[in-house]
């Protein structure tokens, strides 16, 4: 199976200028765990994730002040909707994440979670019996 086959398509775009509370409120009302930053000055594809901003509050930082531009993580590892789920789960482990940005021509096209690549692996797996 392919990552476009499981990807979400609804991707959140915010600003690096975005406070870390617009972006949690954007996160939590669409119930998803990352958002794409999109740089324009930079033309650079970031993202920030739920932990992102725990991190952030967890180091006392002020949510209306701190900007996802700050928070973003910019080394981000990119996957094609034609990468298979293995190559996508193997990216996540090397890289120590839980969201890949799907790409085609350089535009994000999707997300796909390990929830996502777990969904999928559960779904077409091989149920066994319990054991008696």
């Amino acid at each position: 199976m392919l990552v476009k086959d499981v990807m979400s398509t609804m991707v959140l775009t915010i600003g690096p200028a975005h406070t870390l509370r617009q972006a949690a409120r954007l996160m939590a009302a669409r119930r998803i765990g990352a958002a794409v930053v999109l740089d324009s000055d930079t033309y650079g594809i970031g993202i920030l994730t739920e932990r992102d901003i725990l991190n952030s509050l967890g180091a006392g930082e002020n949510p209306d002040r701190e900007t996802a531009q700050s928070h973003t993580t910019t080394d981000v590892v990119f996957a094609t909707p034609n990468w298979t789920l293995d190559e996508a789960a193997g990216a996540m482990v090397r890289g120590g994440f839980r969201h890949l940005v799907v790409l085609d021509d350089l535009e994000p096209v999707g997300i796909v979670s390990v929830r996502d690549i777990m969904r999928c692996w559960s779904d077409t797996s091989e149920r066994t019996p319990a054991a008696a």
